[in-house]
């Protein structure tokens, strides 16, 4: 009986021993998978953390203000356009307070439609924004000019022309940033 009862202690033991090696692999795989699923899940965050690279990049700020002739005047305004708007645009441009200016004629396509567009070109909404103040001094050292003949002006320009409106557009570089 001893026998007997030696062989089973035997084989209980090797089955214990068995087991507690299963459990360590079984153990030993399941880090593996976890470890596994987080290098995936660290390699998958970490490239949609990356910023992707856009084949383009913001230019500058253009105001432009849509203005319709009025009819038999439109000379006339464009006499102003290439005299006093002309210097005060050549003066801000100097100072370094714009980059560049245009104007741009086109068809009307109906009565309540623009056929002048004036533009200015800005580095930034910011440098335009932060030099506001700037630019009317320096316009009005241009053009020699106090608050009663700047109104006196506009009233003037207002019977030759109507301002249809105004937008603020960011010129795109089909390029990426550099």
């Amino acid at each position: 009986m001893e026998v007997a009862a030696d062989a089973v202690v035997t084989l209980a033991t090797s089955i214990c021993v068995k087991s507690k090696k299963e459990q360590l692999m079984k153990n030993m795989i399941r880090v593996m998978a976890v470890l596994a699923f987080g290098a995936m899940l660290l390699s998958t965050y970490s490239l949609a953390q990356a910023v992707p690279v856009r084949p383009f990049h913001d230019g500058p700020v253009w105001e432009i203000a849509f203005i319709k002739a009025k009819p038999g005047v439109g000379l006339k305004y464009m006499e102003y356009l290439a005299g006093d708007w002309k210097t005060e645009q050549e003066a801000l441009k100097k100072a370094g307070l714009i980059l560049n200016y245009m104007v741009i004629a086109t068809e009307s396509h109906g009565p309540d439609d623009f056929d002048i567009m004036l533009m200015t070109e800005f580095k930034d909404l910011a440098t335009m924004e932060a030099n506001r103040d700037k630019r009317e001094a320096v316009g009005n050292q241009a053009l020699n000019s106090n608050d009663k003949k700047m109104i006196e002006g506009y009233q003037e320009r207002a019977s030759w022309r109507e301002i249809i409106g105004s937008r603020l557009a960011r010129e795109i570089i089909l390029e990426p940033k550099k």
